[in-house]
């Protein structure tokens, strides 16, 4: 056995601590070629390889849904009669497709048709949407227009009545109606003045034109609100250009400020214009699902829901750390409201985890209530009029995620439910039937997998994509009743995927930060992958609350560019930690009032036990990234765990949640609370206080006009290590918001060579240029 000498044991040390710290050693010299092969598994090249995965379906009416069909010949527009189980093609798409390039002026692929939406008007034309735009289309002539009658000449963002006759848009901080068949523009509120308007979409890092509100059935009421921002903190960004910089400046509360966003809900009678302000104190600016008031981009009041006959109506308000709720009953005419029950929670309350899953049942005076007081999410029928508790819906483990319909007839409803089932993955998807007034769930997709579902307006039939990470998509009609099969809309075929070197991601499970608790994640290896080598690991990350660092237990062929990434040599892990949703209550609230958690004792206790399982994984070169709350936490990683985490890459960061909208931290992290001594409750979480502990190398990013996570949050962290002496690497995007946009392939290949050069030690191709997203 040869033994090394002191001088040969110090000089090994030296190197092993050079490759510790993340300084690039001598390595492979990596060529184009080597980038081309890893850009091979990015999403733009390997979602056309895979055929018919229809894992999306539209509506049409209560018998009839259209579908995207893809197969190596293009896209395939298709409708399907539920009745039957029949399909057929949608429209003619060569036609559509002169159409659309009589539009554009640019000729337009019929197998490629760029469409995101489409419905049939009552005059025949075809409805359709391109990149956000509504167009009608006259196929006889094969000829488009702008719908004019949605958008308006000024192409304002516009909620249509349900009986598709009128359009109800924000015009000079007032609500404005349009005649969808004529065009004609009415003013239905007067008094709406700058900072105090009607229907107001800004939630700070939300700011856009289009109105928040809720069309009553009978499409002769509009419930909105008049937002009051007078008063509250401005933030800024600045767009650069030759000449003068452009400044913007919108509303945007933080965190212990005196003013923020407050609501005066109100009602408006559409023929007589009249405003019916509700006999009720301003509200907070609140969701009790997510940080927006309106939580889908439709413009809907996700925490107000009209009764069948458009009298009442109920909404749900928020205190401003979350902790109570209050259910509330309206009268439309007369603006009388009623308080008919509350909630209250030790962290914060959710009413659901994808929608808002309470429902108000008018002719019963009764409300489906969700409630995590049993550690999970589960259902409650309540009196309205008494405001008292009649029965638990659903019991015991496991969450209701969403509730998809409900049959006020019957008394019966249909959710998604997740971890309710022993021995399946507790993050799978799963639709079930339970009755209002109790009785035991059904469950009508029982395959082991992740399931996706899309049920018909009336609730009598539903579209099942099921599938996992590893295996294809199966898409089924099925039966509401009793989920039997009606038909197989497709069934996904990779086979020319495969053919191209796809790899599936290899799905794992570790133990938490408390040796007990199973935590889930996914682990992307290089196609040409051998267990003889030693591979360093990049650990993907976002923190939640919200959300986590598993895009997806569904097929997808790319996750983002975990697979590309890997491919140059690299083990890529993506863990949801705790604090995360879809488990438990205690299990997502783990870290409440400890933002700086950021689930990274669960990253470093599942990275630990994976080297131990697997020899090839490299444990002392262990690489960190993430955008936004990922961005956050790779560089609270980079200074919490600096002898652990070695290279790390921060996008857009919000690293001290005392700089981000109110909403999210006062949810997370509570009320911002001032000590005596000038210590605040929001220290644990500001990275800044932290950067004089960064040893490895650490590359900040930000854009600057990110209107989300404002640049400001880079730079406290970029001040704070300079003034620690540290050197660190800084990449700024000029003019790109929170998403970088055309500069995204930039920003992905720069990324690339960083942890090349200063994880694997090796040399990166220069200036490799990736291709242009399609969808940017």
């Amino acid at each position: 056995m040869h033994v090394m000498s002191g001088k040969s044991r110090l000089f090994g040390a030296m190197v092993m601590g050079l490759l510790s710290a993340g300084v690039a050693a001598q390595g492979r010299t990596l060529v184009a070629n080597d980038y081309a092969q890893a850009e091979r598994f990015m999403s733009y090249n390997v979602v056309p390889l895979v055929d018919h995965a229809v894992q999306k379906v539209e509506w049409l009416d209560n018998a009839h849904f259209w579908y995207r069909d893809h197969d190596s010949h293009g896209d395939h527009f298709m409708q399907m009669d539920a009745v039957n189980g029949n399909a057929a093609p949608l429209f003619d798409q060569a036609t559509l497709a002169t159409a659309i390039g009589k539009l554009t002026g640019k000729p337009v692929d019929a197998n490629k048709l760029p469409l995101t939406g489409y419905n049939v008007k009552l005059d025949g034309r075809l409805g359709i949407t391109l990149r956000d735009k509504q167009y009608l289309c006259d196929m006889r002539a094969a000829a488009c227009v702008a719908d004019k009658g949605v958008q308006g000449a000024n192409n304002e963002s516009a909620v249509l009545s349900p009986d598709k006759k009128y359009a109800a848009f924000i015009r000079h901080w007032n609500l404005w109606l349009r005649d969808v068949s004529t065009g004609k523009e009415t003013q239905l509120t007067t008094d709406g003045v700058e900072d105090f308007g009607y229907a107001t979409d800004n939630a700070g890092w939300i700011h856009t034109d289009r109105a928040v509100l809720n069309w009553s059935p009978d499409s002769k009421k509009i419930a909105t609100y008049q937002q009051d921002q007078r008063g509250v903190g401005e933030m800024y960004t600045v767009r650069t250009k030759v000449g003068h910089p452009e400044l913007d400046a919108w509303k945007y509360p933080l965190p212990g400020d005196d003013k923020v966003f407050m609501i005066e809900p109100v009602v408006i009678d559409v023929a007589s214009h009249k405003v019916v302000r509700l006999k009720i104190d301003p509200q907070q600016r609140l969701s009790s699902l997510c940080d927006d008031i309106s939580c889908s981009s439709d413009g809907h009041w996700d925490d107000l829901q009209w009764a069948p006959d458009s009298k009442t109506f109920a909404m749900v308000n928020s205190s401003r750390d979350r902790k109570q709720v209050w259910f509330r009953v309206a009268d439309a005419d007369s603006g009388a409201v009623r308080t008919a029950f509350d909630e209250k929670a030790a962290t914060y309350y959710e009413s659901g985890m994808e929608h808002v899953n309470w429902r108000y049942l008018t002719d019963s005076h009764e409300a489906i209530w969700p409630s995590e007081r049993n550690d999970w999410q589960n259902l409650y029928l309540y009196d309205t009029n008494t405001g008292k508790e009649l029965h638990p819906i659903t019991t015991g483990d496991g969450n209701v995620i969403d509730v998809l319909h409900l049959d006020r007839k019957s008394r019966e409803l249909w959710f998604i439910g997740t971890g309710r089932m022993a021995g399946v993955d507790p993050y799978f998807k799963q639709l079930w039937k339970v009755g209002v007034d109790g009785g035991r769930p059904v469950l009508l997709t029982p395959e082991n997998a992740d399931h996706t579902i899309s049920m018909s307006p009336d609730g009598k039939t539903f579209v099942d994509s099921y599938s996992t990470v590893t295996t294809a998509p199966v898409t089924v009609l099925c039966s509401s009743d009793d989920g039997h099969v009606i038909a197989t809309i497709a069934k996904a075929d990779i086979s020319r995927l495969k053919a191209a070197g796809w790899v599936a991601p290899v799905p794992f499970t570790v133990k938490a930060r408390d040796g007990k608790t199973v935590l889930y994640g996914q682990m992307f290896k290089p196609s040409h992958f051998d267990p003889n080598k030693k591979y360093p690991i990049i650990d993907y990350v976002y923190p939640g609350p919200q959300t986590g660092s598993v895009r997806t237990r569904s097929f997808m062929p790319a996750q983002g560019d975990n697979q590309a990434l890997a491919e140059l040599g690299f083990i890529v892990v993506a863990l949801d930690g705790m604090g995360t949703p879809w488990r438990s209550a205690s299990f997502h609230h783990t870290w409440y009032g400890e933002m700086g958690d950021n689930t990274l004792p669960d990253q470093v206790a599942g990275i630990k036990e994976l080297a131990q399982r697997y020899s090839w994984i490299d444990i002392n070169r262990v690489g960190i990234w993430g955008h936004s709350g990922g961005g956050n936490t790779t560089a609270d990683a980079m200074f919490r765990y600096p002898d652990f985490f070695k290279v790390g890459w921060a996008e857009s960061g919000n690293h001290d949640n005392r700089n981000y909208e109110n909403d999210w931290g006062e949810k997370y992290q509570g009320l911002l609370v001032t000590n005596k001594n000038g210590s605040t409750s929001y220290d644990n979480q500001a990275n800044q206080d932290m950067a004089k502990h960064l040893k490895g190398r650490l590359m900040l990013v930000h854009g600057t006009i990110d209107d989300n996570v404002p640049l400001g949050e880079t730079m406290l962290v970029a001040d704070a290590l300079i003034k620690a002496n540290k050197d660190f690497d800084m990449l700024i995007i000029p003019n790109v918001h929170h998403g970088y946009a055309a500069a995204t392939p930039y920003a992905t290949r720069r990324r690339w060579d960083y942890f090349v050069r200063n994880l694997a030690g090796d040399t990166p191709p220069k200036e490799y240029e990736l291709k242009a997203w399609p969808w940017m």
